[in-house]
């Protein structure tokens, strides 16, 4: 039985720069790793294989959290799921900058997983307090500091581990992300629990929903090794039939499912979805491509650019991602989702076809990436957007999480994708791929989001304010 829900107590922009403040904070902090590995490999003599593991740690155990954090945010509240959320993230931050070793540097990217829920749960708190118009565009706002911070912490993370630390490239997001949920705390009035029924946690369905995404997750770090060990590749896929058919069977039957299905049924919520997976599966073979392509050397076709140089050319399509967030949210409010979401696929194509048929310049590469950076931020965040405002407040969290899951489930398919596509156009006896394999990567991440306008035709307008 859902609660009688009090009025809301509305939020003015203080409350909401709080979230934006930890956006930025946990953004930063997702992201310090990746820039960084070489320097921390070093550092720790990891392995290429513990390299990998430390590189997809946090993806993983994110993917995991933020469902659970989502339906926990709906049934507890979200302030109150947040505060303590931000509470283990700090913790595993705190590990992190501490680490002696490889084992406790996982342990803490296992506990800084959990931010990636601050997402969902930032979107009840919005949803709760704002009106229906006023939440898109705060919605944006708080997807684009999130992208904002990530972009703050690959930049910054190199020069600190270098400067300082790799102990301090951790603990400066860290106080961060504790100070910002100390504001968030302070400023941010309790939002009411959104159901009073005495069914409990769902946790079957919770466990079988953890057992599908980690199986997921895994073949997909594992998969460049594991097309030369199909048996293990069977297992798994096994497993994962398995755990998705349980969980099925599971969700039909609980009185209060981790996922109502009949929710995820619905046209808005399966759309969105779908749109997602293939939105940032082109993004993310950008994203991988072309740092490659400018690292390659210039006696050929590339640029033989170094990682600074990189991620200068880098940073106007990290600036536009920033951007993307906000307008999205505005875009969503004036004309509806699904003409930003057809605008951001439209351009991403040309973005990724303009950079198959040309990209003999750096200027083509920074525009490019800018175009598809820019692009993806105004799909994603109005698609989220969409499914906020398209079910239920008391399911606000869980529905978005799913999308949130998606897009990082497209991400890792997308770098796959791009990394093989890569290896089978490189000539044997050399460790640099033929151009022709750029150029087929980024005609098939086009074609992928070109083929994502089918999808969008099929959505609703959305609501315009």
């Amino acid at each position: 039985m859902t609660a009688t829900l009090a009025p809301p107590v509305h939020i003015g922009r203080s409350a909401v720069g709080a979230l934006g403040v930890l956006a930025v904070a946990t953004g930063a902090l997702e992201s310090v790793v990746t820039p960084t590995l070489p320097h921390l490999q070093r550092e720790l003599d990891m392995s290429p294989a513990e390299g990998a593991l430390l590189s997809v740690m946090l993806l993983i155990t994110g993917a995991l959290i933020t469902p659970v954090a989502g339906k926990l945010g709906d049934r507890y509240g979200g302030k109150r799921v947040l505060v303590r959320l931000m509470a283990v993230v700090s913790a595993g931050g705190l590990v992190s900058a501490l680490a002696p070793n490889l084992p406790v540097l996982l342990l803490g990217q296992v506990l800084q997983g959990a931010m990636v829920g601050a997402l969902p749960l930032s979107f009840i708190l919005v949803r709760a307090h704002l009106p229906a118009g006023a939440s898109k565009v705060a919605i944006g706002v708080v997807s684009g500091l999130f992208v904002g911070g990530g972009m703050a912490g690959t930049l910054s993370a190199g020069p600190v581990a270098e400067g300082l630390s790799r102990h301090w490239m951790f603990a400066l997001p860290t106080l961060a992300v504790i100070a910002a949920t100390l504001l968030v705390n302070r400023l941010m009035p309790h939002d009411p629990p959104g159901r009073s029924d005495d069914a409990g946690v769902d946790w079957p369905g919770l466990l079988l929903l953890s057992g599908a995404l980690s199986t997921l997750m895994l073949v997909l770090a594992l998969a460049p090794d594991l097309g030369s060990r199909p048996v293990v590749l069977g297992a798994l896929i096994v497993v994962l039939a398995g755990f998705v058919t349980g969980w099925t069977a599971v969700e039909r039957r609980a009185v209060s499912p981790m996922v109502d299905l009949r929710m995820l049924a619905r046209p808005a919520m399966w759309q969105s979805c779908v749109l997602t997976f293939m939105i940032c599966l082109g993004t993310s073979m950008a994203v991988y491509l072309v740092p490659q392509l400018f690292a390659v050397s210039a006696d050929g076709y590339g640029f033989g650019a170094g990682a600074t140089e990189i991620g200068f050319f880098l940073l106007p399509g990290a600036v536009a991602a920033s951007l993307a967030g906000p307008l999205s949210g505005v875009g969503a409010r004036r004309f509806g989702s699904r003409a930003v979401v057809v605008a951001g696929a439209v351009l991403m194509a040309v973005g990724l076809l303009g950079l198959a048929a040309v990209h003999g310049e750096v200027w083509h590469l920074v525009v490019g990436k800018l175009l598809i950076a820019l692009a993806n931020g105004l799909c994603v965040t109005a698609l989220v957007t969409s499914t906020a405002t398209s079910v239920d407040r008391s399911d606000t969290g869980i529905a978005t999480s799913l999308v949130l899951v998606t897009r990082v489930i497209g991400f890792a398919v997308g770098v796959q994708i791009g990394g093989a596509v890569l290896t089978a156009g490189t000539p044997s006896g050399s460790d640099v791929p033929a151009e022709s394999a750029f150029t087929t990567g980024f005609v098939l991440a086009g074609a992928v989001t070109a083929l994502s306008l089918l999808v969008a035709r099929t959505m609703s307008k959305g609501v315009k304010e």
